[in-house]
Order: structure tokens, then C-alpha cells, then sequence
């Protein structure tokens, strides 16, 4: 690019309106809006901008691949590495039960979908009830997780009704969608073989079982990382705006995945501006544009951090005093005494019955992975000489790297523990990048050939085994008493009951009357009024004991205790974990002492005769029964 060239650009009027979109989301974003009115604002149309950023995107993947759709025949598919796909997938999918497996992320995202199904807001519902055979939404609060996974579910919600497990739905087909774009990306860079090798890897990897068959957003985030980098590919081939709108919108998409996953935007500024260079002009098209504005409730959504400290979840680690710092490379927050790299290392090498890992892919993408590191400097200096696929593989390289440096800065950083490792697929996916980039570096084929035997003898040996026992997750007992009380919904002949549980947004995201232990000791008088009045079928309640290891005494954890006021009657229980004793009691009655407070008024009152009066009644008490829901 010579100076003139330069002037060209800056000369065109479309970048310096792009630069104008830009300034204008970043004042409304970051300084413009109050924060409790940016929390409205998210609220009440975050859901319209997903839907529109998710139509252009539709729009645009049409516009860029039509002609290569209408050329496509049947007899030109490869339909063995179909069957390959098909295959891996089928491997992922049968060997885990469908559950809720982290569970906060998973029933928060699956109760902000209710709402974005319901009535078009970004709430998880935190009161909700069945009122006379229809259940309603009461009360809700902004969650801090971004919104285009819980978008896409309510999507499903609304095509096939609400169900909870159109998250399970959504995340299977994700699984296959996601191993064909390893294939793609395989195949263009290192040939059939190749994109079967990485097929195989991620087929053997158990951790990708355990997300594919949960109700969270890792799949989709892998998904949107493949599709925007192969979609990079593709913007480098064409140049034309219909692919750079994909390519563009694609990665504002997988910036509302996961929170870290706004660091694919740099490899993607770096891209365009690449091309730009090349073309001596700033190739544009309107949406790309005005898309800056349609990340405006991104911002606006991470005021949560700043309204509640409690966001960044930092108690539940004490003695971490930062979010970020180096010195969690080498050093963990206690009880931890190792830093964030060790655990990184015993993640991806532990016993197949303590980690869901991969031996096969930790070595193999260990060995590339400097390798790639060499070729990625190495293509920097010849970039303009590389398949469309190298470019767009070597820039995004960069932000599998800092992505990786984030979660090792990270105080919560451990890919070791049970509740973070899945942090680590989108490492691992880099990993397997790394593998199948340095395949062309070796010019006998039969290296293809015997990475993929191996592969395969690891999936077969090592870890169908490791899935098939999934003992790893079994010391998450929030997860199995998740599927616990599932089971327990699933068993009710009637669904006009009324739970009493500190985990309640996971029986209202199953239409499931519910109000937490703290609630319903505040509104003891609500819970008399409706247990006399028969609101409910019965009133349950859920608690979790701990036991003593030397006295076998029985004590229940803290935020359970209702008091001993409330008597109750268990109905079941059972110790899912060692140590510990899960239950669900029913409501009895509730006493004042001796008194017993929920007997039924034993007076006798008259009825109106007058049926204006009747339906004054009652109205009066079903604006009162309103009132008083738990």
C-alpha cells in the first residue's frame, strides 16, 4: 500500500460513517446510559438486538453461499466423511445421560430463555407460579451471561413449545454442526485425511461428551469460533461485502457466547484491516456499518459487574483479591497451594477416571503446539503468499493465545477443577488447530495415516471407557442432585405444587411453583393463607444435611434451616455424595407455638345471593391471592 492508496481509503466516505457508528456505541455503551437504566435497557430490547444481529447474519451467510448451495450435487458430497461426522457425533452423545452439568450457568441461561420466550425480555425468573392452570412469571433480575445462547433456545421454545430440554436439543445438533466444521477446517488445511483425524480427536475427547449432552453454551461457543474463522477464510477468498458481513456479524455473535470470547474480535479487526491493505480500498457494506450499534446492550449488559461485586463471584474463592494477575500463573488462591498453569498440565494429563480429557490430543497438541507457534511467525512474513485458510488460521492464533493467557490469569483459572475445566475446550480446540496446521510440513503421507490409527486406538481404549464410567463428574453433587429433583418432577402426577428450595429458579424453569427457604420464612403468613385455602396440591421442601464423619450427627447446610415452625414430613431423601444426605420433606402445617396455624377456618360464612357481589368477592380475593403468592 503506498500513500496514495492510503488517502483512497480515508477518502471513503463508508469508513468514515463506520467510524461514526463506532464513537457513537462506545459513548452509548460505556458513558452515556446510568447504570440501573442500561440494566432496563438490556432488558426490555436485548432480545430484539440478538434477533436482528441473528437475521443479517442469516442473511448475509445466504448471499455469500448461494451459488455454491444451487451447485452443490448430491453425487459430488463426500459422503464417508459424512458417515465420519455422523459417527463421532453418535460417540459423544450416547454415552452421557442429557442433564443440567453445571449448574448455575446452565438453569440461569435455560430461565433467561423462558423469559426471551415468554414475553421477549432478558430476566431470569426468580418468582413464578401456576395460576388456575397457566404459569406466569412474577419477578425476575438481569443475569450477567451473555444472551445469544439462552436466544437460541428460546427460539426452539418457540417452535416447539417450551420445554426445558430444548437446551439438550440444541446442544446435540450443535455437537454435529461442530465436528463438521473441524472437518471443513481439516480438510482445507491438510486434506481429507486431516479433517478425519480431527473429527477422531474430538470424538475421544470425554469433556466435549459432557458439555454436548449438558444444557450449557461451550458447544455454541466452539461452534462460533470455527464458524468465524473458516468465515475469515472465506472473506480473504471473495472480498466482497456479503462475506465480510458474515465474517463480521459472526464474530459479534460469538462475542455474546461466553465473556471471554470478545477476544476474537482482534484477530478479526486484524483480518479485515489485512484485507483492506491488500485490496487498497476498505471494502464495506452497510449492516457492517451500523453493526457497532447492535453491540451497544453488550456494554450495557456488563454493568452487573459493577452493580453487584458478587458477579465476578470472587467469595467463592477467599484470599483472591484481583479477577486478573499473573500471580495466578504460578500461585492459586487458597485452599489452593499450585498456580493455574500446574493445573492446567494435571488437567490435560490426569488419569482418565480423575479428568475428562484426552491423552492422545493433550500430547499430540502439546507437541504442535510450538511448532504452530514457529509457523505462525514464520506465515506473518509471507501472509500475502497463503491459501485464504493459513491467513485466517494465523491471526486467529493469536486469539487462542490470549485466550488461553486470560484463563491463566484468571482467579478462577484452574482447568483441573470440576466446575472450570470446561474453560479449557476452547484451548483444546487450538490445540487441535495447532495439529492439523503443522500436517503440511510433512510430505509422506503415512504421518496422516498414523496420527489417525492412533487417534482412533485412543478412542476406542482410553477414552469410550473414560465415558462410559464418566466418574469424573461424579464428585459434583449440585449436578447430580440437579438430576435428583428432575426425576422427582418427572415422577409428580400433578403439577400444582408448591416447592420450598434455595435453588428455586430450576423448579420455575420447569413450570414448577417454587420460592426460596428465606422467602418463605419472610412470608409465613402467605403460606398459612394458601394452605388453608388449598392452593396448592402439596408444599415441599428441599434441604441438603451434612454428616459428621466421627458422630454421624446430621446437620442441615446453612440457608436450609426453615425453622421449627414449619413441620415437616420427608418424603424422600438419599445420599448422593458421601457425607452428605439429600431431601424433600412435605409441608405439613405450620404452628405458633402450639398453635397450628394452617387449620382450615372452621366459621361458617354465608354466601351472597346477589351475583354482583359473588363477583365482586371474587375479584377481591383473586387480586389477594395474587398478592400473596410465595
Amino acid at each position: 500500500m503506498n500513500r496514495s492508496s492510503l488517502a483512497a481509503i480515508l477518502g471513503e466516505r463508508k469508513l468514515w460513517l463506520l467510524a461514526l457508528t463506532v464513537a457513537l456505541a462506545v459513548v452509548l455503551g460505556f458513558f452515556a446510559i446510568p447504570d440501573q437504566t442500561a440494566i432496563v435497557f438490556v432488558s426490555k430490547a436485548g432480545f430484539w438486538f440478538v434477533l436482528l444481529g441473528f437475521i443479517i447474519f442469516l442473511r448475509a451467510l445466504w448471499l455469500t453461499y448461494r451459488d455454491d448451495l444451487r451447485a452443490l450435487r448430491w453425487a459430488a458430497i463426500d459422503w464417508p466423511s459424512v458417515a465420519i461426522v455422523g459417527l463421532g457425533g453418535t460417540v459423544l452423545l450416547v454415552h452421557e445421560t442429557f442433564g443440567f452439568k453445571i449448574v448455575m450457568d446452565e438453569i440461569m441461561l435455560l430461565g433467561t430463555s423462558m423469559s426471551m420466550h415468554l414475553d421477549k425480555t432478558v430476566l431470569v425468573p426468580v418468582r413464578g407460579n401456576d395460576i388456575q392452570g397457566t404459569f406466569a412469571i412474577l419477578d425476575g433480575m438481569m443475569d450477567k451471561r451473555p444472551l445469544f445462547f439462552p436466544f437460541l433456545v428460546s427460539l426452539l421454545h418457540d417452535l416447539t413449545g417450551y420445554r426445558p430440554a430444548n437446551a439438550f436439543v440444541l446442544n446435540g445438533a450443535l455437537t454435529f454442526v461442530f465436528l463438521g466444521l473441524v472437518h471443513t477446517l481439516g480438510r482445507r488445511l491438510a486434506g481429507r485425511l486431516a479433517g478425519w483425524l480431527g473429527v477422531v480427536l474430538f470424538a475421544g475427547l470425554p469433556l466435549l461428551a459432557h458439555n454436548a449432552t449438558g444444557g450449557g453454551f461451550e458447544l455454541l461457543n466452539l461452534v462460533m469460533i470455527l464458524a468465524t474463522l473458516l468465515l475469515g477464510a472465506r472473506f480473504v477468498e471473495k472480498r466482497d461485502p456479503p462475506s465480510l458481513t458474515a465474517f463480521c456479524f459472526s464474530a459479534l455473535l460469538l462475542a455474546q457466547v461466553r465473556y471471554e470470547s470478545v477476544i476474537y474480535l482482534l484477530p478479526v479487526a486484524l483480518l479485515v484491516l489485512w484485507v483492506w491493505w491488500r485490496e487498497d480500498r476498505a471494502v464495506l457494506s452497510w449492516p457492517v456499518i451500523f453493526a457497532p450499534l447492535l453491540m451497544v446492550h453488550y456494554p450495557l449488559q456488563h454493568r452487573i459487574f459493577d452493580l453487584r461485586a458478587s458477579a465476578w463471584e470472587l467469595s467463592s474463592r477467599p484470599g483472591s483479591g484481583k479477577v486478573f494477575s499473573t500471580y495466578y500463573l504460578l500461585h492459586g488462591a487458597p485452599p489452593d497451594d499450585h498456580g493455574n498453569l500446574q493445573s492446567a498440565v494435571t488437567f490435560f494429563f490426569a488419569p482418565a477416571s480423575d479428568q475428562p480429557n484426552s491423552l492422545v490430543l493433550s500430547v499430540l497438541g502439546c507437541l504442535a503446539a510450538p511448532f504452530f507457534t514457529l509457523l505462525v511467525i514464520k506465515r506473518l512474513r509471507t501472509l500475502a503468499r497463503e491459501p485464504p485458510v493459513s491467513v485466517a488460521t494465523t491471526l486467529f492464533a493469536l486469539g487462542f493465545a490470549l485466550q488461553f493467557a486470560l484463563m491463566m490469569c484468571y482467579f478462577y483459572g484452574q482447568f483441573d477443577n470440576v466446575v472450570i475445566r470446561r474453560l479449557s475446550l476452547p484451548t483444546q480446540l487450538g490445540m487441535v488447530i495447532a495439529v492439523l496446521a503443522v500436517l503440511p510440513q510433512f510430505t509422506n503421507a503415512a504421518v496422516v495415516r498414523t496420527l489417525l490409527a492412533v487417534a482412533t486406538l485412543g478412542l476406542f481404549s482410553r477414552s469410550i471407557p473414560s465415558m462410559a464410567a464418566h466418574a469424573y463428574s461424579q464428585e459434583y453433587l449440585p449436578g447430580k442432585e440437579t438430576a435428583w429433583r428432575r426425576a422427582f418432577m418427572a415422577e409428580q402426577t400433578r403439577s400444582d405444587y408448591l416447592v420450598i428450595d434455595n435453588d428455586s429458579i430450576l423448579w420455575i424453569a420447569h413450570e414448577v411453583s417454587s420460592t426460596p427457604v428465606f422467602q418463605a420464612q419472610k412470608n409465613r403468613a402467605a403460606l398459612v393463607f394458601h394452605m388453608r385455602n388449598r392452593t396448592f396440591s402439596d408444599i415441599y421442601v428441599f434441604q441438603r444435611f451434612n454428616i459428621d464423619s466421627e458422630t454421624g450427627r446430621m446437620t442441615l447446610r446453612d440457608g436450609d434451616d426453615l425453622g421449627s415452625a414449619f413441620v415437616l414430613e420427608p418424603v424422600r431423601e438419599e445420599r448422593l455424595q458421601t457425607l452428605t444426605l439429600s431431601r424433600i420433606s412435605r409441608l405439613k402445617e405450620i404452628r405458633d407455638g402450639t398453635n397450628v396455624l394452617t387449620t382450615p377456618d372452621p366459621a361458617d360464612h354465608a354466601v351472597p345471593k346477589d351475583r354482583a357481589e359473588i363477583e365482586r368477592l371474587r375479584g377481591a380475593y383473586l387480586e389477594n391471592f395474587v398478592k400473596m403468592l410465595p
